[in-house]
């Protein structure tokens, strides 16, 4: 005898189809329910990050750093030298 039919609950979505297990072994993302801590976490990583960068990028600009591009294509950080200053 074969199984009923059920129906899929609202919110989920792909989750309800008939798939293959090497599609869902593939597409993880698709069938793995939303974890908030693990959400959290990368939301806090990403925004740390993106501040240690920008913290960074301020640091070099206040102490009177660019960036130079040599002769050769390869760049590196100069100290800016205003000749009007000395």
């Amino acid at each position: 005898m074969s199984q009923p039919a059920k129906d899929p609950a609202p919110g989920e979505g792909i989750r309800s189809l008939k798939s293959t297990p090497i599609f869902r072994a593939i597409n993880f993302e698709l069938y793995a329910k939303p974890n908030i801590v693990i959400m959290a976490l990368g939301a806090v990583a990403i925004t740390g990050c993106a501040g240690y960068i920008i913290y960074m990028r301020s640091k070099y600009k206040a102490m009177g750093f660019y960036t130079a591009v040599d002769s050769d294509g390869s760049e590196r950080f100069k100290k800016k030298v205003s000749k009007w200053t000395e």
